[in-house]
């Protein structure tokens, strides 16, 4: 009787949270100080959090550059730049077959991303070229993601990601003397992950 009421729990946690070992060790034998599985489920957890928390860290930006209708103060270089970081953390990661938790933020603030790019062209009005450019970095994507692309090429492009984004952000507000459409909520979830 056990057994079955611990399937569904069993079949959720041990794919995504923990090893069957580490399952057994907390929730059969009840050793719920068990360290290394705690560690493990902290982790994981953690991981899993900051994946879910991505799915909002840019909506605040985008509605309020759909709200404004403009998307002033806002470089296209800075936020492709962004979009550069992000593709290089999730092409590395998906590329060393790294577990979703460690990297699944960076498809979602990705696809934030790419509308980021979109609406500052179309409301420059450039909706064409916005539209070409989601295709060309779907391709581009694409690319990256296969087995033609060398190893050395998305390694560059995950160590690269750090220096662009703060150089993107931090010259497009000197240059601006103002943050713009940029929402302090954003940035503060940006900070918090």
């Amino acid at each position: 009787m056990a057994a079955e009421a611990d399937g569904p729990l069993k079949r959720l946690l041990v794919p995504i949270l923990l090893p069957e070992k580490c399952y057994d060790q907390l929730f059969v034998q009840w050793d719920l100080l068990h360290v290394p599985c705690l560690k493990i489920l902290l982790s994981k957890g953690l991981g899993l959090g900051i994946v879910a928390g991505s799915l909002l860290v840019k909506l605040p930006q985008v509605f309020k550059i759909l709200g404004a209708k403009s998307a002033e103060g806002l470089s296209l270089q800075s936020v492709m730049l962004e979009l550069v970081a992000l593709t290089g953390t999730m092409v590395y990661s998906i590329t060393n077959n790294f577990p979703f938790s460690s990297w699944g933020e960076a498809l979602f603030l990705m696809l934030q991303t790419i509308t980021i790019c979109f609406l500052v062209m179309h409301y420059r009005g450039q909706t064409v070229k916005g539209v070409a450019f989601l295709a060309c970095y779907g391709l581009v994507l694409l690319v990256l993601l296969s087995p033609l692309t060398p190893l050395t090429v998305v390694t560059l492009l995950q160590a690269s990601n750090v220096p662009a984004v703060v150089v993107g952000r931090a010259a497009t507000n000197y240059h601006n003397g103002h943050t713009g459409q940029l929402s302090a909520i954003t940035v503060f979830l940006l900070f918090g992950g």
